[in-house]
């Protein structure tokens, strides 16, 4: 083991990487200390994050708000909260994901309703647990607003610089080697290596790089080593990473060229305007800021000559081989041509960038084809056929570590201290990576001050399977949310995250007082309504007579009843009950939901409990399963490779069987393997 001097000297003895170059100039955004110490020997930073995009900046803030001293490393301070794709955020699933990361007190909902520029509810003909919030955003917006957010954020700093290597109390080839050893004999993480081989130390660190781990650019047959188009790629990170063990594999995305607005005929194309009124991401935002100031998307459709031009070129692009996984449900329209052959038209919404802005983004293009070909695809469309191409299409490649070498807090299993998220864990979206970001900051700033761990299951949120999915499945595509993900979509909904969420963020330090007044405030008068409406008991002729079809059966009813019944909503109530207009409109609408799904929340609050038993049962991630000789070796195999921490985690494993789980149940509940109670972090000692 390393004592505290002797780790303090590893760490400035180090020295730099051979041919090491900086590659930008290291300034800070905020106030800081040019210094990496402070008194007693101490780390001046706690938590470091490397990477300013949506897994970034949520990390950084959450790790701050956890109360760790913070340093969020990028390349550039013109990147922080960059879009690099859509100009959007939300959607079906997304949406959700949006609002748990506002509830857990994250940025990028209020973000999104500062630089929103048309708000729209996605899937409003179904139930609201299947609603999809979603906003356009103007990308100039929403960077100025990221940056002024974090650039006064209270115990966080922002630094460029470029991130080399891992620094951990034990060397990397030997790290790669002892992962089955007892968690106090495990290698750590105890710094960065930073430009010209400077070591910033540290107690954790989060790493969110996006799609510059080794990230690699595709037009046509060309190959360029950037994570994002002009931009280089950090692989001496990948490489340490790999050096360190981890298993990484590849995979893809995309994103369409950039369109001249002025050089697009829109007439004809059908128009999709904002909804009025808007609803934004945030609890805390009572009127989104550009609501009345929204502006329209426009819809076209590819034709059999798109088809044909793209068709007779898939030659020219080397990002379409399918020995790397691009995402399934975005894909590029020469996968779609591929995929679906016998489709005749494919279609493409025209969305603007900003209001400043001359640039479209056609959503449903994404393409690689070679810069001449592109153009002229986008000529055989309706509207496009004089359309100006700023900028081409393009495709990424990139490294992403396995995911099932995580724990449910997103820390490594590997290596303590060491937490990841975004597109290295390999998700795509924006969304998916802000709520990977929120818990791996949360979680990275408490590990890092000695206090238990953040857990979210998959009966707390969107983002507990989220991170479920990943941690037991692993990937072999980019991983996107989507509603049908959740079997408790109906109590994991947009509209209740904050009662879902914010008091578990409450409990851990990272929800501040301001939000948490307007989360009490808001839960008290859905208390209330809920009362007025339980309050208000009637017999069936009663409501008969009120116009409500009633089962004339004697039994008496409450007006929150009423509202599981078809076609009863508030509105229809507000006449009759006393008091029920004094409350405001939104709260309303929310108590309106729980009623209509009455029934099925207490169903679900069944199978939850369910759930929940087998969750509670810890299983020791020491365990040596080669000892259980009642498990078949293949199984033992499959335990061994992903370390479950809970039965139900075993449970949701492929090839543990149902009698695999009943001997490994015996066993936890015979006490073999733990005490029940889930192994919070160790402590830290001191650099």
């Amino acid at each position: 083991m390393f004592t505290k001097s002797n780790l303090r000297r590893l760490l400035y003895a180090i020295p730099p990487r051979p041919g090491s170059t900086s590659l930008s100039q290291s300034r800070s955004l905020a106030t800081s200390t040019s210094t990496t110490t402070v008194g007693h020997g101490e780390p001046a930073y706690e938590c470091l994050v490397i990477g300013g995009g949506h897994a970034g900046c949520e990390a950084a803030a959450a790790a701050a708000r956890a109360g760790a001293r913070t340093l969020l490393l990028t390349q550039k301070l013109d990147n922080l909260g960059e879009l690099s794709c859509n100009p959007s955020f939300g959607g079906i699933g997304k949406g959700t994901l949006v609002r748990e990361v506002d509830a857990l007190d994250g940025l990028c909902g209020r973000v999104s309703d500062a630089a929103g520029i048309q708000f729209h509810v996605l899937n409003k003909s179904k139930g609201p647990a299947v609603h999809g919030p979603r906003a356009q955003i103007d990308r100039k917006l929403y960077k100025r607003e990221m940056r002024h957010l974090l650039s006064s954020y209270p115990n966080l700093d922002i630094r460029t610089a470029n991130v080399r290597d891992l620094v951990l109390s034990t060397p990397p080839a030997l790290a790669a080697t002892i992962t089955g050893l007892p968690g106090e004999d495990k290698p750590r993480v105890v710094g960065l290596r930073i430009d010209q081989g400077e070591v910033i130390p540290c107690r954790t660190v989060v790493i969110s790089t996006g799609t510059f781990l080794g990230g690699e650019s595709h037009i046509g047959l060309e190959t360029t080593p950037f994570g994002r188009i002009n931009e280089p790629a950090s692989h001496e990170l990948s490489a340490s990473l790999r050096e360190a063990g981890f298993r990484l594999a590849r995979l893809k995305t995309g994103t369409p060229p950039r369109l001249r607005m002025g050089s697009i005929d829109f007439r004809g194309m059908g128009e999709q305007k904002g909804d009025l009124p808007a609803k934004g991401f945030s609890f805390l935002t009572d009127k989104v800021t550009n609501e009345d100031n929204q502006v329209s998307c426009f819809q076209t459709v590819t034709n059999s000559k798109t088809h044909d031009i793209v068709r007779n070129n898939l030659h020219k692009s080397i990002h379409i081989r399918e020995t790397v996984k691009g995402p399934r449900y975005c894909p590029s329209i020469e996968s779609k041509i591929i995929r679906f052959g016998d489709k005749l038209s494919h279609t493409i919404w025209l969305e603007p960038e900003g209001y400043d802005s001359d640039l479209i983004y056609p959503n449903g293009l994404s393409v690689t084809l070679p810069a001449e070909n592109q153009l002229e695809m986008l000529r055989s469309i309706s509207g496009l056929e004089n359309v100006e191409m700023v900028q081409p299409g393009y495709g990424v490649e990139y490294d992403h570590v396995d995911p099932r070498e995580l724990k449910d807090t997103l820390e490594t299993k590997r290596i303590e201290g060491l937490f990841l998220a975004g597109q290295i864990n390999g998700t795509t979206g924006y969304e998916e990576a802000a709520a990977q970001g929120v818990v791996a900051g949360i979680n990275a700033g408490r590990r890092a001050l000695s206090l238990p761990q953040l857990h979210l299951t998959r009966a707390d949120g969107y983002i507990g399977v989220l991170i479920d999915d990943l941690i037991t499945k692993g990937v072999n595509e980019p991983y996107r949310m989507f509603t049908s993900r959740s079997e408790y979509r109906v109590s994991l909904r947009a509209d209740n995250a904050d009662l879902r969420l914010t008091g578990k963020g409450r409990d851990v330090g990272v929800v501040g007082d301001g939000r948490w007044g307007v989360f009490e405030r808001t839960r008290g008068l859905l208390r209330e309504v809920r009362e007025v409406l339980e309050r208000d008991v009637r017999a069936s002729e009663r409501w008969n007579e009120r116009g409500f079809e009633v089962k004339r059966d004697g039994h008496k009813r409450s007006a929150f009843d009423l509202l599981h019944y078809k076609g009863v909503g508030i509105s229809d109530l507000l006449p009759l009950v006393p008091g029920l207009e004094s409350f405001p409109p939104q709260i309303l609408e929310r108590v309106e939901i729980e009623g209509r799904y009455k029934q099925h929340i207490i169903r679900q609050t069944h199978d939850v409990a369910l759930f929940l038993r087998d969750e509670n049962l810890v299983i020791d991630p020491e365990l040596d399963y080669d000892e259980l000789k009642g498990l078949s070796k293949e199984v033992r195999q499959r335990l061994m490779d992903a370390r479950p921490e809970t039965l139900g985690h075993a449970k949701r494993l492929e090839g543990v069987t149902p009698a695999a789980l009943t001997f490994l149940l015996k066993h936890v509940r015979n006490g073999s393997s733990s005490s029940g109670m889930r192994k919070e972090a160790m402590a830290f000692e001191g650099l």
